[in-house]
């Protein structure tokens, strides 16, 4: 039984379903959706619906309705993969959000990589049997661009660049505020936090974490802002961006909740609480991946287009400011 409760004035006001999510970060929004159907999941007690909205003082209990083995072997799924490419070597999958990347404790099936062993015959080991063909992931509600590993020799080869950070990557994100800058860089160590181990920030005790910034739109209250990775670090983008004073719009983990309206006029409060109850996530998308392809030794890249529900967001905050 895992038990949080509401005392962070933050998280009053949120979904039921994206609280959880964000503090189980390796579960999928439907599986958790699926608990507090069965009653997995209760406030104070008592069931309640995915949206139900938390108030101060509410103790949610979570009792995950199995526990995963973690050495057992993944199992295949049916599952509808958007493949970009695919040769004897590597595969481009289009991850679309809420999905998770591998399976984990209570947590078995319904993720990538269920999806990817049903689909391809042959996927690389070296990452372990709960992690066929995966060199690299992307949080649960990230969408966006992933390479998957055939074979070992492409794996260790993408590794290899992905550490030596000679793979470019691409982000698209709406985050708070209007940056004082068009472009830059944010040179701050990673740490994970002691007393949340599903949380990071900066820490001058954390391990070097770069990632280079450019302003492509500002809005009234936000800005679309592209961000370039040049290191790997678990939710890299998203602390840089809260630690510069900036959280990525509809990030509960790291200050991008509602919260961040107070003090707006309250057609914009209300405006950015309905679209961020029915956006339900944070707004980053891997848009681009460039790198060196492991076989022919090629430079190729590929790109994704931002998914209908961000395009979707957009359209209506500008929209809204052009009444």
């Amino acid at each position: 039984m895992i038990s949080f409760h509401i005392h962070n004035v933050e998280d009053v006001g949120l979904r039921l379903d994206r609280f959880v999510v964000s503090q189980m970060p390796d579960h999928s929004r439907s599986r958790i959706q699926n608990w507090i159907k069965s009653g997995n999941i209760l406030v104070n007690g008592l069931n309640r619906k995915t949206g139900y909205s938390l108030e101060l003082n509410d103790e949610i209990k979570v009792n995950p309705p199995e526990i995963v083995e973690l050495n057992s072997d993944p199992i295949p799924e049916q599952m509808d993969l958007d493949i970009l490419f695919e040769d004897e070597e590597i595969v481009i999958i289009n991850k679309p959000t809420g999905l998770v990347i591998h399976p984990g404790i209570g947590n078995r099936t319904g993720t990538l990589v269920n999806g990817l062993i049903h689909h391809f015959n042959s996927l690389s080991d070296l990452n372990g049997q709960t992690r066929p063909g995966i060199v690299h992931r992307l949080d649960a509600d990230t969408s966006g661009l992933m390479v998957i590993a055939k074979t070992n020799r492409a794996h260790a080869n993408l590794a290899d660049q992905f550490q030596n950070r000679k793979i470019k990557k691409k982000y698209t994100a709406l985050t708070w505020g209007l940056w004082t800058e068009n472009s830059g860089e944010i040179d701050q160590p990673i740490a994970r936090k002691k007393k949340d181990p599903t949380s990071y920030m900066v820490s001058k005790d954390g391990k070097p974490s770069l990632t280079k910034f450019e302003v492509e739109k500002k809005y009234r209250h936000l800005s679309k802002v592209s961000f370039f990775p040049k290191t790997g670090r678990t939710h890299q983008i998203r602390v840089h961006a809260s630690y510069s004073g900036f959280p990525i719009f509809g990030d509960v983990k790291y200050g991008g909740s509602v919260s961040k309206t107070r003090g707006f006029l309250p057609e914009f409060t209300n405006f950015y609480k309905r679209k961020m109850k029915k956006f339900n996530r944070h707004a980053l998308h891997a848009k681009r991946l460039e790198f060196t392809h492991p076989g022919t030794k090629e430079s190729i890249f590929f790109e994704s287009p931002l998914p209908l529900d961000f395009l979707n967001l957009i359209n209506a905050i500008e929209s809204f400011y052009d009444k």
